[in-house]
């Protein structure tokens, strides 16, 4: 079994890279379903072509971004309490087909000043597609668990 990771497992400056997944047709398609958001820019490929900049209908931002954030890594043994915050900039777009993948990076990390056995980390994450292209940037802000021993003499 994996050890878990805590507050005190992410210095400033580490580096994680996840797995890459496919954005999908079906992918958009139920994007737009679940969310209500028939955007002609998801929709309509022919609205896309003769409308928009666009080579073809785009997945929806907040699509990329979910999928983004469950994409596996090293990040998923980390004892989380709370997604307290996150902000994305939607650089280019991302099509169905295309493969992406993230990087995060801790900004900053402390100890929660209201909640005891906690600790504020912050990330700063790009999402990039098969040829390297950033599509999205932000930050992310997590509420996770500090190490249950920590602060306590053995």
């Amino acid at each position: 079994m994996t050890e878990p990771l805590y507050l005190e497992d992410l210095p400033v400056g580490l580096e994680v890279t996840t797995a890459r997944r496919t954005v999908t047709e079906s992918d958009v398609m139920a994007s737009a379903g679940i969310s209500g958001d028939c955007n002609p820019l998801h929709t309509d490929e022919l609205f896309v072509r003769e409308r928009t900049p666009v080579r073809g209908r785009i997945a929806h931002g907040l699509l990329v971004l979910a999928i983004s954030s469950g994409l596996q890594s090293e990040l998923d043994r980390v004892e989380s309490v709370a997604y307290l915050q996150t902000q994305r900039e939607f650089v280019a777009p991302t099509y169905p087909g295309d493969t992406i993948q993230a990087t995060w990076k801790v900004e900053g990390s402390r100890p929660s000043r209201s909640r005891p056995g906690t600790g504020v980390v912050r990330l700063r994450v790009e999402v990039i597609n098969q040829d390297g292209e950033v599509v999205q940037r932000g930050t992310d802000v997590w509420l996770v668990s500090e190490r249950p021993d920590a602060g306590r003499e053995g």
